[in-house]
């Protein structure tokens, strides 16, 4: 991760980069090459996409941020903030309740200042007289937007395809990953070369507003929007942190095939839409799934 001078890792604490890949082989797929970017192995506590949103995102002084109680985005900011040694603060949704959970227990072992909004305060989080109170509260602070996606996190995520065409030779030609807040999927196609394509799946029910996120954030980033990306909807199964028994059943069919738990809330949501989708794609086709967390 890349930080202020004079912030360094301790020994042992540095990023896989790149991340490994594996090829999944499945009689499922047809013709098409499954390829998995294991982004969850980037790093024991900041994994995935998290570490790429963060990169560019953090450095000496405060950074406050906001997520729910089970948020992985408020783990992976306090996580960096004992390992590079700055401070954090973490802006919960909905009223305090203890004992802490896993995840705020864990953000609270690492240093990170907890509190909380009532939800009505917590849907203008971003307001003046929400932002003005927070600094009353705590001083001066970088303010990192829920989810760690804004243009920073963007241009962490164009790194993936770099990455890909050293490690594939340019030999793919579609890049899939889950949608949350859009910045990923933003990133991903930023950083595509011609011809090649992202697909984002969406975890939250009715998500069609997310194209909207990710042109935002694309044209914060780059000053326009790319074409070459489309979010598929229709396999957010209930709704963001909701599963059935058919996507369980599913996560569980690929962990015996092949050896990898998918996580319920994003990525096995996005796995199954690929299998879903890959009778409609050419065989020979070559699609990366990036495992983000």
């Amino acid at each position: 991760m890349e930080v202020a001078a004079g912030l360094e890792a301790p020994a042992g604490m540095a990023a896989r980069i790149p991340s490994p890949i594996e090829e999944v082989r499945d009689e499922r797929l047809g013709g098409v090459r499954l390829l998995l970017k294991r982004d969850d192995l980037i790093h024991p506590d900041i994994p995935g996409n998290k570490w790429r949103k963060l990169k560019y995102n953090l450095g000496p002084g405060p950074v406050l941020t906001f997520g729910g109680a089970y948020s992985n985005h408020i783990r992976a900011v306090a996580a960096a903030g004992a390992i590079y040694g700055f401070p954090t603060i973490g802006v919960i949704r909905g009223e305090e309740h203890l004992p802490l959970n896993p995840s705020l227990a864990y953000a609270a072992a690492r240093g990170m200042r907890l509190t909380y909004l009532d939800r009505s305060a917590y849907r203008r989080k971003y307001t003046p007289e929400v932002i003005d109170a927070l600094r009353a509260e705590f001083g001066e602070f970088r303010l990192l937007p829920e989810g760690g996606s804004d243009a920073a996190a963007v241009r962490g995520c164009a790194e993936i395809a770099p990455e890909l065409d050293a490690q594939l030779g340019g030999r793919y030609d579609l890049v899939c990953c889950p949608v949350g807040t859009g910045g990923t999927l933003a990133g991903v196609a930023a950083g595509l070369a011609p011809g090649r394509r992202a697909v984002g799946f969406a975890v939250l029910k009715g998500g069609e507003f997310l194209g909207d996120e990710v042109a935002r954030l694309q044209h914060e980033a780059l000053g326009r929007v790319t074409d070459n990306w489309r979010i598929e909807c229709g396999f957010h199964f209930g709704g963001y942190a909701r599963t059935t028994p058919e996507l369980r059943a599913f996560a569980e069919d690929f962990a015996a095939r092949h050896g990898l738990r998918l996580d319920l809330v994003y990525v096995a949501k996005m796995m199954y839409g690929i299998y879903a989708l890959a009778r409609e794609l050419a065989p020979g086709t070559v699609v990366v799934a990036l495992i983000t967390g």
